[in-house]
């Protein structure tokens, strides 16, 4: 006699199986990254880029933000000097604040990280549900979501970021609302175009014959579908925010001086650039370009290990 299959056990049959594809993939993914030197190479410059910037006021050897602990005398020192007592070594000299700039690099490195990951994590979340919305449900939902990510998609990044910075003000919560703004149609496309292919899938049909809620279906089965091209975007869209932050704070709209990003350091350093002292804009312009090159090759290996065309 057959036994029958109550719905909860071929649902866990079901999620079990969903679990071991998802290890096998993962392994696979693994193995097919780990056969860039180059990327991963980047990944590792990265991923120390990112713990110099957490463990920031341990490693700098000066508080830039310490007022008390800076010596004007010790203005625009070149790399190498020390100070009057011969206790702190400048290794890339200080500005004309007398700030150590290795220091002033980690902590504006944590700034300029900070703002890229929160702006692209709430972008990712925002757009992604958007997008995934659009997709399911379709019609007049589908085409006013689109319309309004067209007309943002219409106007230039930059252009955008400036005109809501004005009206807010500076401020890092302020760069980090702009970028949000900026960033979230981009991947509203991305996930309305992922899931318009996963809901005529078989899965998706056999999930609603299970009479499971719309939004069960949408986040348990067609999101984790959805995931590989919005990580590729995210990661694009990482080193795109960063540098979009630099930018804004070179024009002097971004963060304030008093947490002075990457893109701060830069814009300070820049009018001693052809004075003779370089090393002020040098070092900082070197550190933000190590950090959106090294996100860059990782993302652009994403996108050619999780292109579907070079699936089997």
């Amino acid at each position: 006699m057959s036994r029958v299959v109550e719905p909860m056990q071929l649902d866990t049959a079901v999620e079990a199986g969903a679990a071991r594809v998802a290890t096998t993939r993962w392994r696979r993914f693994v193995a097919q990254f780990a056969s860039s030197k180059t990327a991963v190479i980047a990944l590792v410059v990265l991923l120390l880029s990112i713990a110099a910037a957490v463990f920031a006021p341990w490693l700098a050897p000066q508080n830039p933000f310490d007022l008390a602990s800076l010596d004007i005398l010790d203005a625009k020192m070149p790399p190498g000097s020390t100070n009057f007592d011969g206790s702190l070594t400048y290794w890339l000299g200080t500005d004309g604040q007398a700030r150590d700039v290795l220091s002033a690099i980690l902590y504006g490195m944590r700034i300029s990280l900070f703002v890229g990951f929160v702006s692209v994590t709430a972008a990712f979340v925002i757009g992604a549900a958007v997008g995934l919305v659009a997709a399911y449900f379709g019609g007049r939902i589908d085409a006013f979501l689109m319309r309004v990510v067209d007309m943002q998609l219409s106007f230039p990044s930059i252009l955008v970021a400036l005109v809501l910075l004005a009206a807010l003000g500076k401020g890092v919560d302020k760069v980090i609302i702009a970028l949000i703004v900026v960033q979230w149609a981009y991947f509203a496309r991305a996930a309305r175009a992922a899931a318009i292919v996963e809901r005529n899938r078989e899965y998706v049909e056999a999930a609603r014959c299970m009479a499971l809620s719309w939004h069960r279906i949408l986040w348990r089965h067609v999101f984790p579908n959805c995931i590989p091209p919005l990580m590729v975007i995210a990661t694009i869209d990482l080193a795109h925010a960063i540098a979009l932050e630099a930018t804004l704070s070179f024009l002097g709209v971004g963060v304030p001086v008093t947490e002075p990003s990457l893109g701060m350091l830069i814009s300070n350093g820049f009018e001693f650039l052809l004075s003779g002292t370089y090393w002020i804009c040098f070092f900082p312009g070197i550190a933000l370009a190590i950090v959106v090159v090294a996100i860059n090759l990782v993302g652009d290996h994403l996108r050619d290990i999780l292109n579907p065309r070079n699936e089997v």
